[in-house]
């Protein structure tokens, strides 16, 4: 059975690509599965930092593979296994202790859009094409983003993208704030790895724990914000290293 999912290691950076190009990356159990077990093996390699997640082929991932679809919802717990396997990989993006980076181009639909939205860098490539298509199936998104992407770009717009499903480019996606960067397509890896590198090169806790405290903050209130920020900045005051950090700045 060929891999659904390929991931290698370079250096700090592990590299993720989702690996069904004949289906453009479509989602299946067998990739969803894999991008999972990908995604614990890379949480767990001490020495990597940046994760950076991609697509093989054309297209970063043309969200559910319909073709597969009655396969994972032939009764409501096996939708119900398919559902939860979805939002686990959110869940082991968002709480990962590492900088995840997802690096687009061609389609980036629905539940893969969904993921990119929970990665921490997003580069899209100039003929990215992206659009949630669920409420047009009378289906719903899934990745968080009903909270996520609100806060983000705002109610009106959340609903604009969500309930109207329109299919837009790479340049909407920068406008609206789902895109961090846009990028010319031949040049989309080596600028993530770039950013990968540089961020490799600040000091791991210090780069984990804000990132933990900003994606906690998306829900929690001042106080719990403010709780977070002082347990992170006394870590960060006791570390050796930030100290030796700060004297040399």
């Amino acid at each position: 059975m060929t891999q659904a999912v390929i991931s290698r290691n370079d250096g700090p950076v592990a590299w993720i690509k989702l690996n069904r190009p004949e289906r453009l990356n479509a989602m299946n159990r067998q990739l969803v599965d894999e991008l999972a077990a990908a995604l614990a093996k890379a949480e767990a390699q001490v020495d990597t930092r940046v994760i950076i997640l991609h697509g093989e082929g054309r297209a970063f991932c043309s969200g559910d593979d319909l073709k597969d679809l009655d396969a994972q919802t032939v009764s409501e717990p096996a939708t119900q296994a398919w559902v939860e396997a979805i939002q686990n990989v959110t869940l082991q993006i968002m709480q990962s202790r590492k900088i995840v980076i997802a690096a687009v181009h061609g389609w980036c639909v629905g539940g893969a859009l969904e993921w990119a939205i929970n990665c921490d860098f997003r580069l899209f490539a100039d003929n990215t094409r992206w659009f949630f298509p669920e409420v047009t199936y009378g289906l719903f998104v899934t990745g968080g983003v009903t909270a996520l992407l609100t806060k983000q770009v705002g109610p009106q717009v959340a609903k604009e993208l969500m309930i109207l499903g329109e299919r837009h480019d790479a340049a909407k996606a920068v406008e609206v704030g789902i895109a961090w960067k846009l990028v010319a397509e031949a040049e989309l890896l080596n600028e993530a790895r770039k950013l990968a590198l540089t961020i490799a090169e600040r000091p791991a806790s210090a780069v984990s724990d804000i990132k933990h405290a900003i994606n906690e903050g998306f829900h929690s209130s001042l106080a719990d914000a403010m709780a977070l920020e002082t347990k992170a900045t006394v870590s960060g005051f006791m570390s050796p290293e930030a100290q030796a950090r700060a004297k040399e700045f």
